[in-house]
């Protein structure tokens, strides 16, 4: 297509747009303004039980589709599990964000979307799920400036459940180096095994034969930390199978 005709079509497009601004059929039906509730929102006990039910179903949903079956085969490298639980993180937010718009108007939408945007391209973070929690807290301290202090506390307390959940385990990345080809399989065994003892759950695992190298990707409880690991995979791997350790963290 000529970029005359894409120019054209595009400026028809955005003429259509405006008209139906200046119309006010887009925001007509929507409530535009705000009013904040104040202590008195406590009171509002159905909205309370509605959002704790569009929070829980959207985490449900959110995990059914991050914890897939095909999905968790293919974990093996740790911003794979990672990602699992920003899922769900994003789900929750999403339906956070559904909320405010639904019960306090579509203006909530457009500041939230400006405020994504800036979290987007001007804030750097270690991990999708610090990420997830920035945009929560910011939801957070939105719902206080709304004067929606009951809201606040609900989605705060929703957030505090969902990561003590999702914080329980670690989720560890070591890779096993300078292995020799044949001993790869027999090594990636030996390490599994070791980490099942310790109550570790191994997610995933990763051989490169050209490197001599193996990585296992696995959750281990708060109670287990990095340094008892580094004890066990050091001195209870036989001296034939073990390898230099290289650890990565959530």
């Amino acid at each position: 297509m000529p970029l005359t005709s894409v120019v054209r079509s595009l400026s028809q497009s955005i003429g259509r747009i405006d008209d139906v601004v200046r119309n006010g059929q887009l925001l007509g039906q929507l409530p535009t303004g705000i009013t904040g509730q104040g202590l008195a929102g406590f009171t509002d006990l159905t909205l309370l039980r509605n959002a704790v039910f569009a929070l829980v179903l959207a985490s449900a949903l959110g995990a059914l589709i991050a914890y897939h079956p095909r999905t968790r085969r293919t974990v093996d490298r740790i911003v794979d599990a990672d990602a699992q639980r920003a899922l769900v993180m994003y789900a929750a937010i999403g339906a956070t964000t559904g909320i405010m718009v639904m019960k306090y108007g579509v203006v909530v939408g457009f500041v939230i979307f400006g405020i994504g945007g800036l979290i987007r391209f001007r804030t750097e973070l270690r991990s999708t799920m610090m990420t997830g929690r920035l945009i929560f807290v910011t939801l957070v301290g939105l719902a206080c400036g709304l004067d929606l202090p009951h809201f606040a506390v609900l989605a705060t307390a929703f957030a505090f459940a969902l990561i003590a959940v999702q914080d329980a385990s670690v989720t560890y990345e070591v890779t096993v180096k300078g292995l020799t080809t044949a001993t790869i399989e027999t090594a990636a065994r030996a390490y599994a095994e070791l980490l099942a003892r310790e109550d570790c759950r191994v997610l995933g695992e990763r051989k490169r034969f050209s490197k001599g190298s193996v990585s296992l990707v696995f959750r281990a409880p708060h109670r287990v930390t990095r340094d008892r690991l580094d004890q066990v995979l050091t001195t209870a791997i036989p001296a034939e199978l073990r390898g230099a350790l290289d650890w990565e963290a959530d």
